[in-house]
């Protein structure tokens, strides 16, 4: 009996999204196995929105950004009573052997809960730039995320320079700083603000008034959209929240370069970067990650090895359990911010 399986994208797209599909859809189809996929993430799943996949879909596919399926931030789970028995009536219907679920702590999670709570043979890829899943070294588009970043602040530095300027660019990063801090880090940026370590105004402007007094003609402040800020014990980032619960982010990077001029007197502009850290190309490391963790997943389907994410530790690729990825958010370590401690400011918060 032929082997027929599902895949889909789900959450925020991430570039590499293309080369995973790839990499899933030509081991199996070369494998003698059906391949369904479901467009618009869990959404597909929940409304029945299918179609199947040919080899004549991966010519070229790696190369482009973005997801062949398109995505959502649908989630089974924010109505368990009315989504999950749809999901489950979709995979019947199509009779699918297997799900392969391709995304971030939201889209593995309901891919987690469906495979413990309702035996759904499912196998996850882990996707987000924001790189902040456990059990995986990286995630694949987190790269592409930081060159984007890397190369505006570089880019950023001329324009600074000629109009002595702080520029504060915000990225990406609710909870975790990775994008940040590696691309503030490459980029050689004066400050380097991230969730993982509350940062005070006053002592953001003092080291910026010390590095101007020595002769410096700008400066870059690289900023998580996540990071809490304080001037005293005010918090400077938003306190609202929004339907799912979260802090609002956006918007910091406006807040830090009001201060550093009203502060100091030095011009500084905010730049937010966005979803333009989405969008695009990815970089070759991540088309030829994104294949082989695609390939891993095919792997697993045709072995019949549910419950289990396909995943990077030390170099390879490996086999872990789908929970794990979803059990704890992954953050900048101490020895991380230690070992470029130059970039971060000490310690701050009321």
């Amino acid at each position: 009996m032929t082997l027929r399986v599902g895949v889909m994208t789900g959450g925020g797209d991430a570039p590499g999204l293309n080369a995973a599909i790839c990499g899933l859809g030509r081991r199996l189809i070369a494998s003698g196995a059906e391949l369904i996929g479901f467009e618009e993430g869990w959404r597909g799943l929940i409304e029945d929105k299918s179609r199947p996949l040919h080899d004549a879909n991966f010519q070229h596919l790696l190369v482009y950004g973005g997801t062949l399926l398109g995505s959502s931030g649908d989630n089974p789970y924010r109505d368990p009573s009315v989504m999950v028995p749809k999901v489950l009536a979709t995979i019947a219907r199509h009779r699918l052997d297997a799900l392969v679920a391709i995304g971030g702590e939201g889209t593995l999670g309901a891919a987690d809960r469906l495979f413990t709570e309702h035996a759904v043979p499912v196998v996850g890829v882990p996707k987000t730039i924001d790189n902040d899943l456990d059990a995986t070294d990286f995630t694949f588009g987190f790269f592409s995320a930081v060159e984007v970043a890397t190369r505006a602040m570089d880019d950023l530095r001329s324009t600074a320079e000629s109009h002595s300027r702080v520029i504060v660019v915000e990225c990406m990063g609710r909870h975790a700083g990775w994008i940040t801090a590696y691309a503030g880090v490459a980029a050689g940026a004066e400050a380097v603000l991230v969730p993982e370590r509350p940062a005070h105004i006053e002592e953001l402007c003092e080291n910026l008034q010390r590095l101007r007094r020595s002769g410096a003609r700008s400066a870059i402040v690289a900023v998580a959209e996540g990071t809490r800020v304080f001037e005293g014990k005010a918090c400077l980032s938003s306190r609202e929240k929004d339907e799912f619960g979260e802090y609002k982010t956006g918007g910091i990077a406006a807040t830090i370069a009001r201060r550093i001029q009203g502060r100091i007197g030095w011009d500084a502009r905010p730049l937010v970067l966005g979803h333009l850290q989405r969008a695009g190309k990815p970089i070759a490391f991540d088309r030829i990650f994104a294949l082989r963790l695609g390939a891993r997943a095919a792997r697993l389907v045709l072995e019949r090895r549910f419950g289990l994410m396909a995943a990077m530790r030390a170099g390879e690729i490996v086999d872990v359990p789908l929970h794990a990825a979803v059990a704890a958010r992954k953050t900048l370590t101490d020895q991380f911010l230690d070992r470029y401690e130059s970039f971060f400011l000490p310690v701050g918060g009321p």
